[in-house]
């Protein structure tokens, strides 16, 4: 920070010219084994979109911010109420009735501020996505309903971005991720437009550590794609039940 002032230029900066010249942020020193040097100034020069700031999107945003991602694209048109006081990080007593998109920024300022947070409070829609999207290199599905997810891969192939999705029920979560040309939601939801367009959250509710957990998982095959690193979940789906104690990985075809 004393830097960035006595440069007059931003925290981004400062950090992307350290680790241009082979310094290490002290705040990354954590990173460093995983991710190396370069992959540490690319995730500061990368872009995420994540859609939807509540149960899901609010851990996303906060990992994604610790790990040193530059720039996150965040969209979701809800405000805060008591309910999402159980399981929402962004959810503070203070924040109740403050727009979602406008909480995450702020969020992602006291933990990174070389970390830009651009917020839609709005939410997405046919019209809109495309132009939402565009600038990011992985999307992030945080959404609970099943048309938002179908908009949301249809302009993620248009745009050639790979999707992590993520659903959570109860003690339960699934993960996986679409690349462009995957059937990707065709698969998990074959009956779109059929039936309920919510999932079975309504009714088994979430407690406070599921969220988390699938976030996690999110951010991670967010952080490998940007970098390149191991095996994506990409024609799997992993399934999580807490309630059980097990993790399986399911073949998705079609």
């Amino acid at each position: 920070l004393t830097l960035a002032q006595e440069w007059k230029s931003t925290l981004w900066e400062v950090q992307l010219s350290a680790l241009g010249n082979d310094i290490l942020p002290a705040r990354y020193l954590r990173n460093y084994g995983t991710v190396g040097m370069a992959g540490q100034k690319n995730l500061l020069q990368s872009c995420v979109a994540i859609i939807g700031a509540g149960g899901l999107g609010g851990w996303i945003i906060e990992l994604l911010a610790r790990m040193g991602v530059g720039r996150l694209v965040v969209v979701d048109g809800d405000s805060f109420e008591d309910s999402n006081l159980n399981r929402q990080n962004l959810a503070t007593l203070g924040n109740l009735g403050t727009a979602k998109a406008v909480a995450a920024r702020r969020r992602a300022a006291e933990i990174n501020g070389a970390v830009t947070v651009k917020g839609h409070a709005t939410w997405l829609t046919e019209d809109n996505a495309r132009e939402i999207l565009k600038p990011a290199q992985v999307v992030v599905d945080a959404l609970d309903n099943v048309p938002t997810r179908f908009i949301l891969q249809d302009a993620a192939r248009e745009l050639g971005i790979p999707l992590i999705h993520g659903a959570i029920a109860g003690y339960q979560g699934q993960v996986t991720t679409i690349f462009p040309g995957d059937a990707g939601f065709k698969i998990l939801y074959p009956g779109a437009g059929e039936g309920p367009t919510r999932g079975t959250e309504v009714t088994l509710g979430t407690p406070a550590a599921t969220p988390p957990m699938v976030a996690s998982w999110q951010v991670q095959e967010t952080v490998k794609i940007i970098l390149g690193q191991g095996e994506t979940l990409r024609h799997r789906l992993l399934y999580l039940d807490a309630l059980s104690g097990t993790a399986e990985v399911l073949h998705l075809s079609g």
